[in-house]
This record gives structure tokens, sequence and C-alpha cells, in this order.
């Protein structure tokens, strides 16, 4: 269990670095720092998804919260104005916990209160409960709820033309702004009383730092009131649209029961593995057309939807390696429902319908996770049932060519794009500058593509259809690439091939080749890129995606969009490059014995990160500089999914 004590939550520098989450299985989300203050524009109680997983509102950001005690009024609250951080509720709290949700313990005088916040599975709702643990006498709690009622991404100006129709129901109200959709607060023995006013210029400092709007008003409707005696617990639910059926105390013993059920996985004894099974189902999703329903996986929280290079590689971590298989079934079966050109998509953004088939390793990673899919199951059903139809298609997509100028070329290697393109994971651009060109024949992809042609093979024998000739246009691949990617001179892999130019930077992409189901270098080639990455671009976190001593090195991941995409992927640490590099370690370790320990030794300081910022899970990237701060998304899939495969697949949680 993640705990945090007395001594850090009151220290406001720390317990404003630290985070946790709470999501629903549907895109939606609740999020905040520990200290109770948002330092973002995607911190708020209530993010609802409206087409699951995506079009996300912000509805519920907070809650202002005061104890009134012998006639004294005390704020529970916390937030950040322009130049003052008001109320200091965060100088009463004594603990902060996951268990499994987030649940808070404030001491004022002799009043203890704990909160907790917690969103139901697959219902667009939050729960935010207060148990009072200790008072000699009755005590009323307010609240105020504090409404932002706007697209995630976006923040809320106070406005004289804000309407607001609030319709009384039996212990709800239901709101219903002119613009947005109407929001259902539950508040079972308290009564809203109605006192419409604006909390103006909400300071979010980390907004600050990315260089974006960063001050926001909020409205309030009115304020709740609750009597609480020592033993008694009272709770705020708010919905999307209408009221939940369902009682507080069912909701919180299903909720209770499914997550334990979840981290059930875990060998025994083994919090680790616990805590990341937890993280772990925070990103599996349902996803709902017109249609069908079927499973998916958000990329990352707060901002990121669903993107089909994240999903695949992130899939056998999240999903085959905890026994997910059904859901790992329905995950493959939507991207692929979907392809199109013999690509699937990229992503699917929160503004649109359409999804973006805007990449050229997302569906490479596809065939590398259903042979993956297949090792875990052996259910070549699937395949039967049209799967490797739609494989091969994609497949002969490739041999002749498709969108952004992703095709085979005369030596049997994928080339893709051009210059004016970003098509390969290292993908950042600002207007016209891509960050990192990476157009033509790029090592990762090629890798890839090998694996891809192996697997088509493996499964056409498999289903003894015919194999065309998979395998001779493997062989042509495999020799090229040796012969075109491979640098004696270097020790490693040139990292992009295009024309007469090779680029020889050292960056982790080749790492990817050494960790596919098929193998497209030597054993001794292998075993010259392992030693190169270690030497310069291992860290405690994670892989650098840039030397050090290379010229467009950037150690910072800071700044506004522009500094911060020129940082990206020129040195900033990722940590789902472990997942490859670890496995690749533990194939060329001297014993499996020495392996295991080399393998815990470089990962502990991530498992010691699951305490240290987004609580319970781990961020997206890392400052490729010493120390190494957390940066990017605090909550990232594939960061989770390369921690929790290895852990699993290694048994590192064993004595």
């Amino acid at each position: 269990m993640v705990r945090v004590h007395t001594e850090r939550l009151r220290d406001l520098s720390q317990s404003l670095s630290m985070e946790w989450f709470e999501t629903n299985g549907l895109g939606g989300y609740a999020m905040g720092t520990v200290s109770g203050a948002r330092t973002r524009r995607y911190h708020g109680l209530l993010c609802a998804a409206l087409r699951p997983p995506v079009d996300r509102w912000m509805l519920l950001s907070d809650l202002e919260e005061q104890l009134r005690i012998d006639g004294q009024v005390v704020d529970l609250s916390c937030n950040i104005y322009a130049d003052v951080v008001h109320p200091q509720g965060h100088m009463l709290l004594t603990e902060f916990r996951l268990d499994p949700w987030p649940v808070w313990t404030l001491e004022a005088g002799p009043v203890v209160i704990e909160k907790s916040v917690l969103m139901p599975h697959e219902h667009n709702a939050v729960v935010v409960s207060y148990r009072c643990l200790k008072a000699a006498s009755p005590v009323t709690l307010i609240v105020r709820p504090l409404m932002a009622w706007r697209e995630h991404h976006h923040l809320r100006r106070a406005s004289v033309e804000f309407g607001l129709q609030v319709e009384q129901l039996p212990g709800c109200v239901r709101l219903v702004p002119q613009e947005g959709p109407a929001v259902a607060l539950q508040m079972g023995q308290g009564s809203l009383w109605p006192a419409t006013e604006w909390y103006y210029s909400l300071n979010y400092p980390r907004e600050a730092q990315r260089g974006l709007d960063h001050v926001e008003d909020l409205y309030s409707p009115g304020a709740i009131e609750w009597s609480l005696r020592a033993g008694q617990q009272e709770a705020l639910v708010a919905c999307l649209e209408e009221p939940l059926q369902t009682g507080v105390d069912a909701l919180c013993e299903a909720e209770r029961a499914r997550r334990l059920a979840v981290k059930s996985a875990a060998p025994r004894g083994d919090e680790v593995a616990r805590v990341l099974l937890g993280a772990a189902d925070q990103f599996i999703v349902l996803r709902r057309s017109q249609r069908t329903e079927a499973k998916s996986i958000i990329a990352g929280y707060p901002w990121f939807t669903d993107w089909g290079r994240d999903t695949m590689i992130a899939l056998p971590g999240l999903l085959l390696a905890t026994g997910r298989h059904d859901e790992a079934k329905q995950v493959i079966q939507a991207y692929t429902d979907q392809m199109r050109d013999g690509l699937i998509p990229n992503m699917f953004p929160d503004e649109s319908t359409q999804a973006a088939c805007n990449t050229v390793d997302a569906t490479l990673w596809l065939f590398a996770a259903v042979r993956r899919y297949y090792d875990a199951t052996g259910d070549l059903q699937l395949l039967r049932d049209g799967l490797l139809q739609r494989l091969e298609e994609s497949i002969a997509a490739h041999r002749q060519g498709t969108l952004f100028g992703i095709r085979m070329d005369d030596d049997g290697l994928l080339t893709a794009g051009d210059e004016t393109t970003q098509l390969t994971w290292m993908d950042a651009k600002v207007g016209d500058w891509v960050v990192t060109p990476r157009h033509g024949k790029a090592v990762e992809i090629n890798a890839l593509w090998y694996s891809a042609l192996r697997t088509v093979q493996f499964f056409a024998h498999k289903l003894d259809r015919d194999q065309k000739d998979y395998g001779s246009v493997a062989r042509m691949v495999k020799d090229a690439f040796s012969s075109t990617f491979y640098s004696d001179e270097l020790g490693y892999c040139y990292d992009c091939v295009r024309d007469d130019y090779r680029d020889g930077s050292l960056r982790p992409n080749q790492v990817i080749a050494l960790s596919l189901p098929y193998s497209v270098l030597s054993v001794a080639q292998e075993r010259a890129v392992l030693r190169a990455v270690t030497e310069k671009l291992l860290t405690p976190y994670g892989l650098r995606t840039l030397a050090p001593d290379d010229e467009h090195y950037r150690g910072h991941y800071e700044g506004d969009q522009w500094a911060r995409d020129g940082a990206y992927h020129q040195g900033t640490v990722w940590p789902w490059l472990l997942g490859p590099f670890l496995n690749a370690s533990m194939v060329h370790a001297a014993s499996t014995e020495t392996g295991r320990r080399r393998v815990r030794e470089l990962i502990l300081p991530l498992v010691e990160h699951l305490s240290q910022g987004g609580l319970g899970s781990i961020s997206e990237i890392f400052d490729g500089d010493p120390p190494h701060a957390p940066r990017g998304c605090p909550a990232q899939a594939w960061s989770v999914a390369a921690l929790l495969g290895v852990w699993l697949q290694h048994g590192l949680g064993e004595p």
C-alpha cells in the first residue's frame, strides 16, 4: 500500500509534487495532489468521457470544505491563487494512503475526519466520502462544489452569460448549464443551500511551467451541509447527467471487490506486483462506438487518449502478463476492425470521431502483440475468424505501398515518410520543425517488419494456409538489415538510413530489435548493442533517447512547447525502453540468477518511484540529466507495462 505521512504532507513543496489518480474504465478520471491543491488544468474530481473513452469534460473541479466546531469554522481545503496559498488545509493532514483508492486523514483540534475519493468502474461518477473518526460532539461539515464545465484541455473564465438551471430531486440536485452536460449531485442526508458565486483566479503552476495558460475561474452553485457524529459517514456523489441508482455502500463494496480481484494475480506477499496490477488496471478502458463495445488502452493520464502504438507496446505487460487474455483479444479486435489501407489507427482524438492512421510502427507492433497473445493463449480460432486475413492484407499493403510513403524497397526493407513527416514513435514536431528526422529506413521499423513477416509465416503454417513467399522476403530483409544498419566501426546500429545518409547517433531504438519474437541481429551484434547502450544511454529510470555526448542532446525537459518538444526525444529518458533492454539483458546474462539480480538492481529506482510522483504509477519520461526529475504524464501505460511485465516474467518479487 502507498502511504504518505504527516511531515511530507505538510511540506507543501513535497505534497504538491505527489499526485493521486482515480479512473473509471471509461476514459474518465479524477486526480489531484495529495495536498488538496490543484496544480494542473487536469486536476479535478469528475472528468467524464462523453464518448468513452474520449471527448472528456472537466465537470466537478473541486470541493471547498469546512468544519464548524463549537461555532468556529476550520478550513480543510487548499488552493493556489496568484500570490497566496489559501486556505491551507494541508497543514491538518496526518496521512494519505491508497487503500485501494485515495484516502486522507485530517485532524482539526479534537475532530478527526477521513476523506476518500472513489470512481466506480464504468460509471461517469465520483464518490467523495467523509467519515468522522473522532469528535466529542456533533460537528457541521460544509462543502461547496466548484464547477468547471469545460473540455478538459481548456480553462474556464467567469462570464455574466453563464446560466444554470437547478432541478431539485429527492436527496439530489441536477445542475443543467446552458453549455455542457448536466451533473447530478447526490448528497444523502445533506442539503444544498443555493448561494451562487465565482471563485476567481485559481492558479495552476504546472501549466505555467509548461508555458500554457494557467489561471481559471470556477463556478459554485451553493453549499451542502451535513451534521456528523463520531463514527458517522456522509458522501457526495457527482455523476454525469442522471443520479446513480446504487447506494454508496454497495458501490464501494463492489469496487473494492473488483480491485482485489485485479490484484489477486500478484504472487503471494508481492506488494510491488499488487501496486503495479492496480496501476495497470487504470489504463484499461471501454471503447464505445455506434456498433460495438470493446476494450482499449489509454496511453497516459491525464491528457492522452488511446493510441495504437502505445496500446500494442503496452498490451503484453498490462494484459497478457496479468492473465487478462479476453481483454487483450478485445483490444486486438478493436484495432484490426478499424484497419485502413493496411494500417491500424495511431490515435483516437478527443475532438473527432475520425481515427488517425499516421504512423508506420503501430501496425507493426500489432504483429508482435498478436504473436505474444498466441504464445500466452494458444488461441488459433481468433486467427481463423479473420485476424490472419487482416494481417496478410496489412503485409500486402506494406509491400505494395500505402499511406505516407510507407512501402517495401527493392532490398526488402521498409521505408516511410519524407522530411515533413514524423511516423515513428520519435514524433515530436513543432510547426514545420521536425525535431528528430527519421524518414527513410529506421532501425526499429525494419526489425519490426522482419518480425511481422516471420509472424505471419508462422501463423500461416499453423493453419495450413499458403505461406506465400513470407519466408523468402524475411530472409532478404534480414540480410539487408545486417549490411545496412549494423556498423562494426561504431559497435552498434545506425538509427536511420536514407539514400547515402547514415545517422550514427546513438539512440535506443536498436534495443527494440533485441526483444522481438524474431531477432534480426546476430548474438555478437546484440551483445555489442547492449554494451553501447549500457555505457551511454542507461539511467536509473530508463534509457536516454540520445547519447549525452551528442551535440543535439538536451538534458532537461521543461519550458514551453518548443523547448519541451525539442528535448522529448533528444536525450529525455523513457522508462518503457527498460522493458526491451532488460529482457535482452536476461537473454545474454551469464546465468538466470545473475540476470535476475542485475535486472532487480536496475529496476529498483522505478519501484521507489511508485511512491514519489504519480503515486502508485510510473511517469511518462524523466530528465536525461541527473537527478532525472519525472516529467510528462505522471501515469503512462507503457511505463507501467514495462515494469510490470519484467517484474512478473522474471519473478523479481520472489525471495
